[in-house]
């Protein structure tokens, strides 16, 4: 076991502070340098698999968060006006017990936060890293200043860190998001993620997003895709039009729709796609979820994945003898899983996410008939669960 070691980590998202409660619990020294004045989510609600669930177990707070997140046993889309299903993922369909979690970012957030606390991780706020001497961890601020002494540093700063020079890709498309109280009178399914699609233009969804805490009530997301070079305009505009074009795609969210009476209530995701060939820079720098692999959230992946990521770093840390054999040891724990879920996001984006007409349908015609077929329904459930290539088995992970 690698002791005793200073460790930065750049980020106080999900996989910065996860690493940073394990990563404790070892014995290391570890200060979390975030660029707000006090650490705080960014993004709406997020889907937990089985993944992320069994390292949230490890991390003793996955009680909590299944008490306040929104079980979701399935995952439907229809296209309109058709109505024809062109996507229906059920979890039982790889295995009983089986399901996904509904989460606000928010309530995750405050969970990891208080056990970081907790657990004695120290916080540096209003720290804006700039870079990083991956040779001596010396870390550089914008304001010019310089941090010495860390053994490590993890690299947790999102698809845009400065840290790593592997290039992103930006997506033609993101959403925009709100979280919204769960209506009454049964229009949604409170245990599914339900889509509504035209072609792949458009693009609306809503899903159970539970709560903040036991005293607060119950929520969902609503999603809009949009061009992501049309924003602004969206924003210039008056609310009404849109929400005409978005009721008439689905009926059933005028309601909530009609809780929205301000732009500023949603909030754009821009997506990108970036892979880094290695997460690790150097002897002393490793990157860490998004900052080694973002992709667009088709398949619901991107929390899990940092989760996954957090978990390896301090397995290796834990097994290796050497700093120098544990970073290259968190590579071999998780590049192929990353890889595998790299390739499939590229692949779905279009999909569900774009102007072309022929993989729509594609999607409508041939896909979405084929994967209603045994054993095409449980490859389906195990993609969607993030269980393909096993990653649970190789970090010695119960489902």
């Amino acid at each position: 076991m690698v002791a005793g070691l200073n460790i930065a980590v750049c980020g106080a998202g999900i996989g910065g502070l996860s690493v940073a409660i394990l990563l404790s619990r070892q014995g290391h020294r570890v200060t979390v340098l975030d660029q707000f004045d006090a650490p705080k989510p960014l993004g709406s609600g997020l889907m937990l698999q089985a993944t992320g669930l069994a390292v949230l177990r490890e991390l003793g707070l996955d009680r909590e968060v299944l008490a306040l997140g929104s079980r979701i046993d399935r995952l439907w889309g229809l296209t309109t006006p058709s109505n024809k299903a062109v996507l229906d993922v059920r979890y039982s369909a790889m295995r009983d017990g089986l399901f996904g979690l509904g989460v606000q970012r928010t309530m995750l957030f405050d969970q990891l936060y208080a056990a970081a606390q907790a657990d004695g991780v120290g916080f540096l706020t209003s720290k804006r890293v700039e870079s990083v001497d991956a040779e001596t961890g010396e870390i550089g601020l914008q304001t010019g200043e310089y941090l010495t002494g860390s053994d490590l540093v993890i690299d947790a700063l999102g698809v845009n860190s400065p840290l790593t020079r592997a290039p992103k890709r930006d997506l033609a498309y993101g959403a925009l998001w709100a979280t919204l109280p769960w209506p009454t009178g049964g229009a949604f399914d409170g245990a599914a993620l339900e889509q509504r699609y035209e072609a792949a233009r458009k693009m609306a969804g809503v899903m159970p997003s539970g709560r903040t805490s036991r005293q607060t009530p119950e929520t969902l997301t609503y999603f809009w895709s949009i061009r992501a070079d049309r924003e602004d305009s969206w924003r210039a505009a008056p609310l009404d039009p849109w929400k005409e074009e978005a009721s008439s795609l689905w009926p059933q969210t005028e309601s909530l729709l009609a809780q929205i009476s301000s732009h500023d209530q949603l909030t754009f995701a821009r997506y990108r796609h970036r892979t880094h060939k290695t997460p690790v820079s150097g002897p002393r720098l490793i990157h860490l979820g998004d900052a080694w692999h973002a992709a667009s959230p088709q398949l619901g992946q991107g929390a899990n994945m940092a989760l996954l990521d957090a978990f390896a770093a301090a397995m290796a840390l834990r097994t290796g003898s050497r700093l120098a054999d544990a970073v290259m040891a968190y590579k071999k724990l998780r590049a192929t899983h990353v890889g595998l879920y790299q390739l499939m996001s590229w692949l779905f984006t279009p999909v569900y996410q774009g102007d072309g007409r022929l993989m729509p349908f594609l999607r409508d015609h041939l896909a979405a008939p084929a994967l209603r077929i045994p054993p095409a329904s449980k490859l389906l459930a195990a993609m969607v669960s993030g269980a393909l290539g096993s990653p649970l088995r190789k970090l010695g992970l119960s489902p």
